[in-house]
């Protein structure tokens, strides 16, 4: 049975510690105790630690060695338009346990406007949501999860790959544009458009900045379904 894979914040001298709710966390409801043995990460390395101090407010592990990191088969932004916050949380958790690196959302022209101020807001919340289902997965690392931008900047996430989901049925599917000769090296962005779609000026301006508008099939999908199903797909390709 795998062990479960805690985040702490540093790791200095051959120990580190969590403290606060998330000792808390550990000791009330996971019941972990001195002399167990578990992984853990710093977002820079991963180890196997033993807990050498277990207390409502604080758990301290003692580091036994280092171990080797899974590298990511793909690197994957997912940049998708502000959403109601409820089912945005839902996409966090989702988009992280399939392996996303990055979640960047933005305010497009049909976003509701008092989305963008109030998700400031939200952001430690969607971070914390993003360690929890990080250590769920197991994943080594921790994706960024960023506030909110404009349209225009969005537009210039780094990625190699660059795809945009559009509700246009006339558009070729997301599979024929993926690239035949796919490596770890390759970094891949999926945009995603708002609830109410793209205006004609968001497509041209995507069209400019060299993403490519594909689509998920003839159903039309709600923005957290249509992320979901277009990450797997991205990660089943690079994983094969």
């Amino acid at each position: 049975m795998a062990r479960r894979r805690f985040f702490v914040p540093e790791v200095r001298r051959g120990s580190a510690q969590l403290t606060g709710l998330d000792a808390e966390h550990l000791v009330r409801v996971l019941r972990v105790a001195p002399g167990q043995v578990y992984e853990i990460s710093d977002n820079r390395n991963l180890y196997l630690a033993e807990i050498d101090l277990a207390r409502k407010s604080v758990v301290s592990f003692r580091i036994l060695e280092k171990l080797a990191a899974p590298t990511p088969a793909v690197h994957v932004a997912l940049v998708v338009a502000l959403f109601k916050f409820d089912r945005f949380e839902w996409l966090v958790e989702k988009a992280t346990e399939l392996g996303v690196s990055l979640i960047q959302p933005f305010a497009a022209a049909r976003s509701d406007p008092g989305l963008a101020q109030a998700s400031a807001k939200r952001l430690p919340r969607w971070q914390k949501v993003a360690v929890a289902a990080s250590q769920q997965s197991r994943r080594a690392y921790l994706p960024t999860v960023q506030p909110w931008v404009r349209f225009a900047k969005v537009l210039e996430v780094d990625a190699n790959v660059r795809l945009r989901l559009d509700e246009n049925q006339d558009v070729p599917p997301i599979l024929q544009h993926l690239p035949q000769n796919r490596t770890a090296a390759d970094r891949v962005a999926l945009l995603l458009g708002p609830e109410g779609g793209w205006t004609e000026e968001e497509r041209q301006q995507a069209g400019a900045a060299n993403w490519i508008p594909c689509s998920l099939g003839k159903t039309i999908l709600r923005a957290e379904t249509a992320a979901i199903a277009g990450l797997a797909i991205i990660q089943a390709a690079w994983a094969d």
